[in-house]
């Protein structure tokens, strides 16, 4: 179970997220929505204190931490609970695919370099990548690189993945090969918050969706619910939006 309570954020006096509370279950797939420079991509990284909220609690299982009084060790055993997928992959470029997936393992889970890396290759293996392992970042496609971005999230099996717009960086033609991937995760009950463009997959794949404007949570419902009978205004322009382009 994950709960967000009351988050706030600020840029020096500019308030960009305005009291968000959510709450996730176990094996649930939620995704975010909304136009550009709402929240989205802030929310998701102050879930895990890639950006340190000003105000709220945040719960992931049994570790809740305050965001204004806190350890560091409250918010590494938060972090372990989570795996983080960026837009940009954020592979190290001189490590290799299996090195990349293993690091984590290592410095995170304290495992045997062996046990990393033989845990590293199954990953590989597992997403169509068992060939890459001793491949570098630059000799891989931007798909590849995501998806070894993905598997090294996997590789810590965490509580809660945070995706902050997998697919936005990509070529359109390795789009659907990390969209595969993501609901080959969904169906074996990966909980995930993804923050997406991605409107189609939302429809698909979600169980729930969020639509954020203006540092707020406007509306939230099943996809059918929120693509099919959108109540507010903001969310209306912003499918129709979306449907134009």
């Amino acid at each position: 179970m994950i709960k967000l309570d009351n988050i706030h954020k600020y840029f020096g006096e500019t308030e960009v997220l305005k009291g968000i509370d959510l709450d996730i279950k176990q094996g649930e797939i939620v995704v975010i929505i909304g136009s550009s420079g709402t929240g989205k991509s802030t929310l998701l990284r102050c879930v895990n204190f890639l950006e340190q909220a000003n105000q709220g609690r945040i719960t992931i299982d049994d570790v809740s931490v305050d965001t204004q009084s806190h350890t560091k060790a409250e918010v590494l055993a938060l972090r372990r609970k989570t795996g983080f997928v960026f837009q940009n992959y954020a592979l190290f470029a001189h490590m290799n695919a299996r090195q990349n997936i293993a690091e984590g393992l290592i410095t995170v889970r304290g495992w045997k370099k062996d046990q990393a890396l033989e845990r590293a290759q199954q990953i590989l293996d597992d997403i169509g990548l068992g060939d890459k392992g001793d491949s570098y970042p630059a000799a891989l496609s931007g798909g590849q690189q995501q998806r070894v971005g993905i598997g090294r999230a996997m590789a810590l099996q965490p509580e809660l993945l945070l995706f902050d717009e997998p697919t936005s960086a990509l070529d359109p033609e390795w789009v659907g090969e990390v969209l595969a991937l993501m609901k080959k995760l969904a169906t074996q009950h990966q909980t995930m918050l993804v923050v997406t463009h991605e409107m189609q997959f939302a429809k698909e794949v979600a169980d729930k969706v969020i639509f954020m404007a203006e540092g707020n949570i406007v509306e939230q419902g099943s996809p059918q619910e929120i693509f099919d009978n959108p109540k507010d205004p903001r969310l209306q322009k912003f499918l129709n939006q979306v449907a134009a382009s």
